[in-house]
């Protein structure tokens, strides 16, 4: 499995009860479709998949094959605290026909890195898909290192990793040191480095209000090699990064953003609650900006 372009982990829309918003979501991935993405994330961290129950995260993935078809790549995350939870969503990862399946350190747990390999390898069992690591400690407690990768290299199917620790080092140590797998930025505000050490995906959660913007700096460092101009859009990305990476509100942002764009994300799930008034106004500010100045670095050709 290759992967390359800008992967967008999917909100989930709440109503006001709390329950899914079916029709908003199936009205989100078409956009999604169309907006040029080159595939998708159902069940990540931005889509609040921990709040969510199993039968929930299916049907978003059904939905989304459905509308997808085999038009984009579907990445379907099999993260849990309970690892029979995680076997079970891998087996329907392949019942459902997902084409990837998103590998996480089971949170709170704090397995070894044996004990984190053997994991892996069993939620791999299960599948039998193209697997895609997830390397994001500040939310599970663990890093995956080097015994770790070790330990699964024998395994085809594990063929990339999104990499969110924020450490910039773990960067050069995949790209040196296990070549074979597929790096796939995961910390938004470091998409430039990434891609400057030979990444060509980004699984970046403002794609999912800003597609064109993000497909402009993938398309710039990756399809056309132009560093100078990638700089460029992303420094014009920065005051965004902010707020998503260190403005606290992660989800939160993603979704008003999606709100911003004219389309229903709803509520976030407790215990997350929404932005306050200035929070919106700030990250509309932020929003409107970035795209006009984006547009015209684009249309400088």
């Amino acid at each position: 499995m290759h992967f390359e372009g800008i992967y967008t982990p999917v909100i989930t829309p709440f109503k006001a009860d709390y329950s899914i918003d079916y029709d908003a979501y199936s009205i989100h991935v078409q956009y999604l479709l169309e907006s040029g993405v080159h595939g998708l994330m159902i069940g990540g961290t931005t889509g609040e998949y921990y709040v969510e129950s199993h039968e929930e995260r299916v049907e978003l993935l059904k939905i989304a094959r459905q509308i997808c078809g085999d038009k984009l790549q579907i990445i379907f995350g099999t993260g849990s605290v309970d690892p029979k939870s995680s076997i079970k969503l891998a087996e329907d990862a392949a019942k459902y026909k997902a084409d990837v399946v998103l590998l996480a350190t089971p949170p709170y747990s704090l397995p070894t890195q044996r004990e984190l390999a053997e994991h892996a390898l069993t939620i791999d069992r299960a599948a039998n898909l193209p697997a895609m690591l997830y390397n994001y400690p500040d939310r599970m407690g663990v890093n995956m290192e080097s015994e770790f990768f070790d330990r699964v290299a024998s395994c085809d199917n594990i063929c990339s990793i999104k990499e969110s620790s924020g450490d910039i080092n773990r960067l050069h140590m995949l790209v040196n040191d296990y070549p074979k797998i597929q790096v796939a930025c995961g910390m938004d505000d470091q998409a430039l480095e990434f891609f400057a050490w030979g990444a060509k995906s980004w699984v970046c959660a403002g794609s999912n209000f800003l597609p064109t913007e993000h497909i402009a700096l993938y398309n710039a460092c990756v399809v056309q090699n132009d560093f100078a101009k990638g700089r460029r859009i992303m420094a014009e990305m920065m005051p965004l990064m902010h707020v998503l990476e260190q403005g606290g509100k992660f989800i939160q942002s993603v979704k008003h953003g999606v709100t911003l764009d004219g389309r229903f994300a709803g509520e976030v799930r407790k215990p997350l609650l929404g932005l306050d008034d200035a929070e919106k106004d700030a990250m509309a500010q932020v929003v409107s900006e970035l795209k006009v100045n984006i547009a015209k670095i684009v249309a400088e050709g």
